[in-house]
């Protein structure tokens, strides 16, 4: 077949963690039908898939292929003119940093605080160094160097865009995957390939305040009548099951990996990056925990349940399997993984009676939560599947 989007489901467990903060430094919420839920945040999931020390990490194939990409608000200081300062005039160099720096973080950006933070790919980084050493090998003084720097923003406004359309990946293949906003290129801008959503608890949430005390070694209760406590705090810890849902839009993959044409991407395009891509994402989404606190409390999952759907129509979330929280409370001495998998089961079935998408799918389970009428392989072989779906579909 000739899928134009892969659909991810995942079910996981994590007891007694603290996994997406808010400003409170509280778990992140939902609420959803009549209960409220945990949640893990999009960005939390994209960072640690992202960011993964893993074979299998993206960061690892972005770092592979020459095409990570750094996402801070002092790219330019630190990647751009950084470097060059030890070669040229200190005036010189501050010269061209600052207009570089007005014209892609705007001018009123000079301090670092009031700066968004930009994604940049390494070989944009590469362009922009070497514009900037070109400047200032040219330049005698500060003020020849300012007004180079800004010929040079004048003069090709669109000049990462311009990149972008000789370099596929110059954005970095963080860009190509979760897009990428620039307002001071525009057309720089990359639409995500890959969708993700915040993963929530299928049942009401379930929090617990951890209260807790650090002991001072070095102290007794004979020295003051204590109990040698150094600080009395507490913390707020969940335990749940999570869906999760992540589409990866293949079109668009292929596309912003080749710099091809999305009508074009099931052509003779070299696919092998994308697929690997897809491969990659099907393990870290299984293996990778997110997570605060891990020296307190160790984190770390893997999924039990994961469905891959392969289509052609536009895709469609079964979180609303779960707008009914599952149960707690144990009916017939059925697991929460077994209901839940039964709650999903019931509405996927619900969906393809009523719409008849016709959707290819194979499933990752345990045991205890496997769907009937779906194939199930170990997490190798269903990964494998989705990734040859990408590398061999022809028109």
């Amino acid at each position: 077949m000739t899928p134009r989007f892969l659909q991810i489901h995942f079910l996981s467990a994590w007891p007694g963690a603290l996994l997406n903060r808010d400003d409170a430094g509280l778990a992140k919420r939902l609420p959803f039908g009549p209960a409220t839920r945990t949640r893990i945040s999009s960005q939390c999931l994209k960072r640690h898939w992202r960011m993964a020390d893993d074979p299998r990490g993206l960061h690892a194939l972005a770092m592979e292929n020459g095409v990570a990409g750094e996402r801070s608000k002092v790219a330019i200081e630190r990647l751009v003119t950084g470097p060059l300062r030890d070669k040229f005039a200190t005036d010189l160099v501050d010269a061209v940093e600052a207009e570089f720096i007005a014209k892609y973080y705007g001018k009123k950006a000079i301090d670092p605080k009031q700066r968004q933070a930009l994604l940049f790919g390494q070989p944009e980084v590469s362009f922009l160094r070497d514009e900037a050493e070109r400047i200032l090998a040219e330049s005698t003084t500060a003020k020849e160097a300012a007004a180079a720097a800004q010929a040079f923003a004048k003069e090709q406004r669109a000049n990462l865009s311009a990149l972008g359309d000789q370099v596929a990946l110059a954005p970095g293949l963080e860009a190509a995957l979760f897009g990428r906003m620039m307002t001071s290129d525009v057309r720089a801008n990359t639409d995500a390939a890959i969708h993700v959503a915040h993963a929530f608890t299928v049942h009401d949430e379930q929090p617990e305040l951890d209260y807790f005390t650090v002991v001072d070694d070095l102290r007794s209760r004979e020295d003051d009548g204590d109990s040698g406590a150094a600080g009395v705090f507490d913390t707020e810890l969940t335990s749940g099951l999570y869906y999760g849902y992540v589409v990866v839009d293949v079109p668009q993959l292929v596309s912003n990996l080749t710099g091809c044409h999305r009508k074009h991407w099931d052509s003779e395009e070299d696919r092998e990056l994308a697929a690997r891509v897809v491969e990659n994402l099907v393990w870290l989404i299984a293996e990778i925990s997110p997570g605060a606190k891990k020296g307190s409390t160790a984190p770390y999952s893997r999924a039990e349940f994961i469905l891959i759907e392969a289509g052609e129509r536009q895709p469609r979330t079964l979180a609303n399997a779960f707008r009914e929280p599952v149960s707690l409370a144990s009916h017939h001495n059925e697991s929460l993984g077994r209901r839940s998998a039964d709650a999903l089961a019931r509405h996927l079935a619900d969906l393809d009676e009523t719409y008849a998408t016709g959707e290819v799918r194979r499933q990752m389970a345990l045991p205890d939560m496997a769907l009937g009428g779906v194939e199930r392989q170990p997490l190798a072989a269903i990964a494998s599947w989705a990734g040859g779906l990408v590398r061999d579909a022809r028109c």
